[in-house]
């Protein structure tokens, strides 16, 4: 097996994603947007943490009446930050885009939250729906069909480091050189931590043998530990295809040594969509989503704890036909190891800040030196 072209959730055909963080005054979060196809993707939903924030994830149930999301916003802020789907909604209802209803139409538009409050330095600096807004234009293709927000506008998509220092920078999905969606600390994953290292946005993907793709992303942001304990790699990377981490190897035993995270009491959360362009039904995505939950436990020890609300969500764009039962087997695992994947490309691009470190400065040596 081998990656998509771009080794990103965008590699599923017709999925768009988008980033808009704030860093400053007081802020340290984000919002992410993953964009369906105009007429929507069938989704499911699994909750596994103890303390999810959601939104929309009943309508998700198999027995309930919408099987097609237009939308999911990941975001950070906790319960505040659920204000992020807002802008979504209004960007989409403009556009003509939703469940049909009498008079217009609805978007349906689930999303869940990290615990990142407090990490810019004032507990209320959280995404609204501004954020949700500048999300979305960063994942269309001509920046969205109205004037961004005065807090959002003015500032090139693609650059995070230009425009104002203190106000919402949207960054598109497709900022990286080969087209993918950019791992690391951007949109939801700006302020994330997972366990005591920086965390982050990531993202991976892989196209099996018959052609079908299956790909996640992930906000990395656990309470648990997502190194290996035997030997301080990161544990997602384990469940790579060939090539894809080869330049790490473990680092020296010192550094794992003196590596001390602190233990203080921690809410966190690790958020997630794995999606492929097979046709599922809506129970079918929910197994999808319950089976990327297997990779989240492979790359993060312990999970789904009492402080983490770890919510996946499962899409299909239904361009392919529908699978066979071997080959929904193939999907179903391909979710676990892109979930993983995923999840350590998030820690490894992630940059370091006060009090969360990036995992390569922690750690210099796992990175191979070139001959």
């Amino acid at each position: 097996m081998r990656a998509g072209p771009s080794n990103s959730l965008t590699d599923v055909a017709g999925l768009r994603v988008g980033h808009a963080q704030r860093v400053g005054g007081g802020y340290r979060t984000g919002t992410t947007v993953v964009l369906a196809p105009p007429s929507g993707a069938v989704a499911g939903v699994d909750v596994r943490g103890a303390a999810p924030g959601t939104r929309e994830t009943e309508l998700l149930d198999p027995r309930n009446l919408v099987s097609r999301v237009h939308a999911v916003v990941l975001t950070g802020g906790s319960a505040y930050g659920l204000s992020a789907a807002c802008g979504v909604v209004e960007r989409l209802a403009d556009a003509g885009i939703g469940y049909p209803v009498a008079g217009g139409v609805v978007p349906i538009v689930p999303a869940a939250v990290i615990f990142d409050l407090g990490r810019g330095g004032t507990f209320r600096a959280v995404p609204d729906a501004d954020f949700g807004t500048a999300a979305h234009d960063a994942a269309t293709p001509d920046g969205g069909s109205a004037a961004l927000p005065p807090s959002v506008a003015g500032v090139p998509w693609g650059r995070s480091g230009t425009g104002s220092p203190d106000g919402v920078v949207p960054v598109r999905g497709t900022v990286t050189l080969d087209g993918g969606v950019g791992n690391g600390s951007v949109g939801a994953g700006t302020g994330a931590r997972a366990g005591g290292l920086a965390g982050g946005v990531g993202t991976a993907s892989v196209v099996l043998p018959g052609g079908a793709t299956v790909a996640a992303l992930v906000v990395a942001n656990p309470v648990g530990s997502v190194l290996d304990p035997r030997d301080g790699t990161l544990a997602g990377a384990r469940y790579g295809l060939p090539g894809e981490f080869d330049h790490l190897q473990p680092p020296l035993q010192a550094e794992i040594d003196a590596w001390r995270p602190q233990n203080a009491p921690s809410f966190n959360t690790t958020i997630g969509v794995v999606a492929t362009d097979l046709t599922l039904t809506k129970a079918q995505c929910g197994k999808l989503a319950a089976v990327a939950h297997d990779g989240l436990a492979r790359a993060i020890r312990p999970a789904h704890t009492m402080t983490d609300g770890d919510t996946i969500f499962g899409l299909a764009t239904c361009a392919g036909p529908e699978p066979d039962h071997d080959t929904l087997q193939e999907v179903l695992a391909a979710g676990a190891d892109v979930f993983s994947r995923a999840i350590a490309h998030a820690v490894l691009a992630a940059t370091g800040h006060e009090d969360a470190p990036a995992y390569l400065d922690v750690f210099p040596s796992a990175q191979r030196k070139r001959a």
